[in-house]
């Protein structure tokens, strides 16, 4: 019987060496992994470059101070979210979808002056639209990805199934006769 404590469930979850986990992914959520570390690591590298042009206090010129925070803080949690998930642990699945749910509502409340004074603002090939696909991208994919991840980590291939059973006769299970799909003998 498995165990179902915390630890019980993190046991399960680190189960298998990495390349039996991504061997147990269908494909499409292999793809969509790739897709996630992709976007993570671009993530990381524009926060780097800002910290590194600006310094620590880059993002004061129009960021309140928790925002300000939470943009610093991806400089780890981006690459956090990058191993995690390139090593298939599902806290790396819960990690980016509240990584990116975070960065893109932020990125919205620093964006909004600039796209009531100019709505074609959001169309900037850099910036606010593929922040937002990205996200949108994530947290509609999270569940079904997490679902399947969990089911790599468990020794399962692909996504989760339903599993069939066989129909029994009622009648002839309640009267105690075997269901054979013969009738009365």
């Amino acid at each position: 019987m498995p165990e179902l404590t915390y630890v019980g469930l993190m046991r399960d979850e680190l189960r298998g060496g990495t390349r039996e986990r991504w061997r147990g992914l269908a494909r499409w959520v292999r793809w969509v992994l790739v897709v996630y570390v992709i976007g993570f690591v671009e993530g990381a590298c524009w926060h780097v470059l800002d910290l590194a042009r600006g310094g620590i206090h880059v993002y004061a010129a129009f960021a309140p101070l928790p925002l300000q925070v939470l943009f610093v803080s991806l400089v780890v949690l981006d690459p956090l979210v990058v191993v995690l998930v390139g090593l298939v642990r599902p806290a790396g699945v819960r990690l980016g979808a509240g990584v990116i749910a975070l960065d893109v509502f932020a990125n919205w409340i620093v964006n909004w002056p600039q796209l009531q004074a100019d709505p074609a603002w959001l169309l900037r090939p850099v910036g606010l639209l593929p922040i937002t696909l990205f996200g949108v991208f994530v947290l509609a994919t999270a569940i079904p990805v997490l679902r399947a991840v969990r089911g790599a980590a468990a020794g399962r291939r692909g996504t989760p199934r339903v599993l069939k059973r066989k129909v029994v006769n009622s009648s002839a299970s309640a009267a105690g006769r075997p269901s054979g799909g013969r009738g009365p003998q």
